[in-house]
Parts: C-alpha cells; structure tokens; sequence
C-alpha cells in the first residue's frame, strides 16, 4: 500500500490515526541518531533517508536521478515496515541486529532481507532502531554500495 504524499507531514497525516504517534516517534528516532549526511525526505512513497545527489551524484542505479537510499519507513496494511539496506548488505550488522533484538522486544523478530515488520505498536524497540541508525556512515554505505550493487 503506497501512500501518495508530497511531505513527511502529508504521510503522517494519511496514515492510520492510531500509528501516527509511533511513527513519529520512529522519525525522531532515526532522525536524532543517523550519522550526519543523510537526508531525510519522501522516497518510493515511504518516508526515507538517503545520500544526496549533492554528496553522491550517481544515484542509485536502479532509478536514475535520485538519492542513494538506506532507510526507509512505511505504514503497510498490518504492520510498520522499516526497511534499512544496510542490513541485507553487511552481514556483520545483520547478525549484530537480530542478536540484539531479543534484548530490547518481547516479541519474535519478524523480518525479510532488508525489512523489519512491526505489527504491534506498543513493542517497537526505539532503542534498538536508535542504535542501529548510528552503524552506518554516508560514506561507508556508498562504499558497500559501489562495491555490491553498482553495475
């Protein structure tokens, strides 16, 4: 489900009322600790954070002309999606990720390679989402990037 939306503003205002406050709190999560360089702002109709076209004028290959994303949040049917790239290209940070898990949320880990799907509002681990935004620098993504992903 996509929500179309012109701002972080407008997404927040066009999802269920009773996730908007857990969103929110995801978005200054990940704001307050994502390393600086990121940008954050609407991508592939999720709030996301990407490097900038200013910082990294290649893009990302698979669609011309836009940022190189990492993260990005999405208010699905059943669930917050929270996807984060990041994890499906460094192994040591996914295992560092789902060990973790445990320790921050009651609830089994329910992801796929690249998203965690939370489907109960009240046990987002913030914490854990707030730690992992820090193990990843622009700049060592875009070296993950170039040397798996770039064509």
């Amino acid at each position: 489900m996509q929500i179309q939306a012109t701002s972080i503003q407008d997404y927040l205002s066009k999802i269920p009322e009773d996730r908007q406050e857990i969103f929110g709190k995801l978005i200054s999560v990940i704001n307050d600790h994502i390393p600086e360089g990121f940008e954050n702002n609407i991508s592939y109709g999720m709030v996301g954070w990407s490097v900038p076209l200013t910082t990294y004028p290649e893009g990302y290959h698979c669609t011309k002309n836009t940022p190189l994303p990492l993260m990005n949040l999405a208010s699905q049917k059943n669930f917050i999606a929270f996807y984060h790239v990041g994890l499906y290209a460094k192994p040591d940070l996914l295992n560092w990720f789902v060990a973790e898990f445990p320790k921050y949320s009651k609830r089994k880990l329910d992801m796929g390679k690249s998203c965690v799907r939370f489907k109960n509002m009240d046990d987002i681990p913030l914490a854990l989402i707030g730690e992992l935004c820090t193990k990843m620098t622009v700049q060592e993504w875009i070296s993950i990037y170039e040397s798996q992903y770039k064509k």
